[in-house]
């Protein structure tokens, strides 16, 4: 059966989209690839991202993977075995303390506690200030201020932890079923005890999660954080780099590893433990 010319142009002006891209439009795809292009070979022109170079990078990578066999603690290895240690006390101390500050930021941050849209507007966007730096630049700067050592490391970690676990806290909370604070509000509650009673006992368990895996998290960032004078294994780390002994790095890089994977598994125990499978 053949269609008409006429249906065929009705249903062109009709359902445009049905029978391809416009002119303008594949115009725009053909100008967005070329400056996509252009965009990729200047930044490997101002990277001097040059084959030879790379090259030259991946024969020096060889001999350091080399140099890394078989691994071996050193004679050192109390030092290591104390930065380690360092790590996981300071991932803890500063998430723990980061946490102290952020339930009530996060209470102040949710969108069905302060209702003030100006309010709520400020708040978020002081979270937003706050999770822009980065924790090697809070250690650099409580390094200078504290001196070196994992105390900067700790407070490094809580002023970059306060704002990430304040804005998960804060949706944790908006998220939280609306009935139970009605109900405490009708039989006489205050904002208090609405959010006592009301909001706190449903986000506790999503509260206690997301601090668990910000630890964990955080103690894959301790292990850098003494690259700059922070304290912990990344001390230990960048001293054997200066030095080339590739092989006690690699030592280093496999216990940092099974650390990071028993946090992980006790975490998930205290999970099910506190919270349940759920």
């Amino acid at each position: 059966m053949r269609v008409a010319p006429a249906e065929i142009a009705a249903l062109r002006a009709r359902l445009p989209a049905a029978f391809g891209a416009s002119l303008a439009v594949r115009v725009g795809r053909v100008v967005l690839a070329v400056l996509a292009v252009a965009w990729l070979v200047a930044d490997l022109v101002w990277f001097d991202l040059t084959p030879a170079r790379l090259w030259a990078g991946i024969g020096g990578l060889g001999k350091i993977l080399r140099l890394m066999f078989p691994p071996s603690p050193g004679e050192q290895w109390l030092d290591i075995l104390n930065g380690l240690a360092q790590s996981v006390a300071m991932a803890f101390l500063g998430s723990f303390l980061a946490m102290l500050i952020a339930v009530p930021l996060g209470f102040l941050g949710a969108r069905n506690v302060v209702v003030n849209a100006l309010a709520h507007f400020t708040i978020r966007r002081f979270f937003d200030g706050m999770r822009g730096m980065d924790q090697l630049i809070w250690a650099l700067a409580f390094v200078r201020a504290v001196g070196l050592g994992p105390l900067a490391g700790v407070m490094a970690i809580m002023a970059a932890e306060i704002a990430i676990l304040a804005k998960l806290f804060a949706e944790a909370i908006e998220n939280a079923d609306t009935r139970q604070p009605e109900a405490i509000t009708a039989v006489g509650g205050n904002s208090v005890l609405r959010m006592r009673f009301g909001l706190l006992p449903q986000v506790a368990p999503v509260m206690l999660a997301q601090f668990l895996y910000q630890v964990e998290s955080n103690t894959r960032s301790a292990s850098i954080l003494g690259v700059v004078g922070a304290g912990g294994i990344g001390l230990q780390i960048s001293e054997r780099i200066r030095v080339g002994y590739w092989d006690q790095v690699l030592f280093i890089i496999i216990l940092i590893l099974v650390m990071v994977a028993a946090i992980d598994q006790l975490s998930a125990l205290i999970r099910r433990k506190l919270i349940g499978e759920g």
